[in-house]
């Protein structure tokens, strides 16, 4: 697909989403709504359908309708949902009738509303229902029920298969290795291999995957003694599957490496920004820049709290990551990677990030919603490998990130 292409539909798209998305998730809980048919933007409920379309009608000539349930309508998911939607207005430029709903609670902790969310898509009669989940055991029974009403299910944002439901492809990464991916960035930023600070320069091209498995090459047989910082973590929702697992994954790395310490215990910040300046603000009244290097957030939510935190405090390292670390400043780490937070890395205000993949979720949502509605199969597993986001290669992500062309002729033709 040519990237003038997808960037004029994503120019349609995100000026729909604006319209019609009247989601705060600082202000009262509520829930946002957008609804995409042709390729045009409303705010109103998908028609009725029994699924049988009018006589002789191909199925791809009648109405598809997509749930979509993210956690909140954050930056992290709101460009999920922007490609959600630029994917539907292919399909519908194409000839389908594709609508996607987006419906979110007003914040990442509210797991009762993301599971009444899914009993409405249900009793609407959606065609398929994707959904990240906000915890992944408390959306189990709406998903179990969509399955019982025979409707498909995709979950965006993990790849480890959930117990007791069916799903019919998840689309996602590893959370484990998307925080050993950063562990490997702070250790390559404070003395060790890679493509940051003043450690040993190992040459890339800029389009170099730099996932799990290249900073596992890098490392292998490096001196643990060289990398020397003292860190501190930013966590999302204390015990729940993403945070835990993300902790487990960066302490992975890091306990490895014993000159890199970490100050204190987690500060839970929920993937929240105003918690997580909370959080940084803790942190930073306990330790000055003279004893804490880096701050970790395990979301591109809380990471963007903790940097603009450090900046206001006059001790954030804005060095971009290419340059030794700044004496007596604090370096930002995170995780996600979104539009505004590619901004940030390009400004030199956070020195690495590891991408999730929000585009994919939302192309690679509606192309498998559409195929699931036809009786297409689909991949169970789409695995969208994490990989570090830096100066260096910022320019391959946002605003125009690379994506496969869908080939939305050879699904109609299919499609029964």
């Amino acid at each position: 697909m040519t990237r003038w292409r997808l960037t004029t539909l994503l120019l349609v798209v995100l000026a729909m989403v604006l319209a019609a998305c009247g989601g705060d998730t600082n202000g009262e809980p509520a829930e946002t709504t957008t609804t995409t048919t042709g390729g045009v933007g409303e705010t109103t409920q998908p028609p009725a359908d029994d699924g049988d379309g009018q006589d002789g009608e191909a199925r791809w000539q009648q109405p598809i309708v997509i749930g979509w349930t993210p956690p909140d309508i954050t930056g992290v998911f709101q460009t999920a949902t922007d490609f959600f939607e630029a994917a539907a207005a292919e399909a519908n430029a194409a000839g389908f009738s594709v609508q996607v709903i987006s419906r979110s609670p007003a914040t990442h902790t509210a797991f009762a509303d993301q599971l009444a969310i899914l009993e409405d898509f249900i009793s609407q009669g959606v065609d398929v229902i994707a959904i990240s989940p906000a915890d992944t055991e408390a959306v189990k029974p709406g998903i179990q029920a969509a399955n019982e009403a025979g409707i498909p299910v995709i979950m965006v944002n993990l790849l480890e298969e959930q117990e007791g439901i069916d799903v019919a492809s998840y689309i996602g990464f590893d959370n484990t290795e998307a925080a050993m991916v950063s562990a490997y960035s702070v250790l390559d930023y404070f003395g060790g291999p890679g493509v940051l600070g003043d450690g040993e320069e190992v040459e890339v091209q800029p389009d170099t995957y730099l996932d799990l498995e290249w900073w596992q090459g890098v490392y292998e047989g490096v001196d643990p003694q060289i990398p020397v910082a003292n860190g501190v973590i930013i966590e999302g929702i204390a015990g729940t599957f993403f945070s835990q697992t993300r902790l487990d994954g960066f302490n992975s790395v890091i306990e490895g490496f014993p000159n890199i310490e970490i100050l204190a215990e987690p500060i839970a910040a929920d993937w929240n920004r105003e918690k997580g300046i909370a959080a940084a603000e803790d942190f930073f009244s306990r330790f000055g820049p003279d004893q804490l290097d880096f701050v970790w957030a395990a979301s591109n939510e809380m990471g963007l709290g903790a940097m603009i935190t450090a900046e206001r405090l006059g001790i954030l390292d804005d060095s971009g990551g290419l340059t030794p670390p700044q004496p007596d400043k604090v370096a930002i780490f995170t995780n996600d990677v979104t539009p505004e937070s590619t901004d940030a890395i390009r400004a030199g205000k956070i020195i690495a990030e590891t991408h999730h993949g929000f585009p994919e979720w939302g192309w690679f949502g509606t192309e498998f919603a559409v195929k699931l509605a036809c009786g297409i199969e689909v991949p169970q597993f789409q695995d969208i490998r994490p990989r570090t986001v830096y100066q260096g290669n910022a320019d391959l992500f946002y605003p125009e990130p690379s994506l496969p062309e869908i080939d939305w002729e050879s699904i109609k033709a299919e499609c029964e």
